[in-house]
């Protein structure tokens, strides 16, 4: 059985850091890529960062690039998703989801589309406030 357990979500005011963690289990994690989306009620999913199955390739969303750090240690089967400058309008619940997309496949395209990944965590809520 598959799982991925977020944690590290709170609250905390602008200008804070928080760091997101994304504990897997029943899969042989290294085969999979993992990335980050989030969500706000009445709104699409929004990608957020994406790291490659060997944590060599990074991705970002605009809203997130130069604040945000994604990065993953395989040897303990996680992902990180390291949060700086945190702005209120950063303030969502955060997924971490796994997908098998290929190493090479070195295109943003592929890791921002939620359909490719194919397990989910069940979230966490990141507030920040003015």
């Amino acid at each position: 059985q598959v799982r991925l357990v977020e944690s590290g979500g709170g609250l905390v005011q602008a200008g804070a850091s928080l760091r997101l963690s994304c504990a897997a289990s029943g899969l042989s994690f290294s085969f999979y890529a993992g990335g980050w989306f989030r969500q706000v009620p009445g709104k699409q999913r929004e990608f957020v960062a994406a790291v490659s199955r060997s944590g060599a390739y990074r991705y970002y969303g605009d809203s997130v690039k130069g604040r945000f750090t994604a990065s993953r240690d395989n040897t303990n089967n996680t992902v990180y998703l390291q949060m700086n400058s945190l702005k209120p309008e950063d303030t969502a619940v955060y997924y971490c989801a796994v997908g098998g997309i290929p190493e090479g496949a070195t295109s943003i395209a592929r890791y921002s589309d939620y359909s490719k990944y194919r397990y989910w965590g069940q979230g966490t809520q990141v507030t920040v406030s003015s």
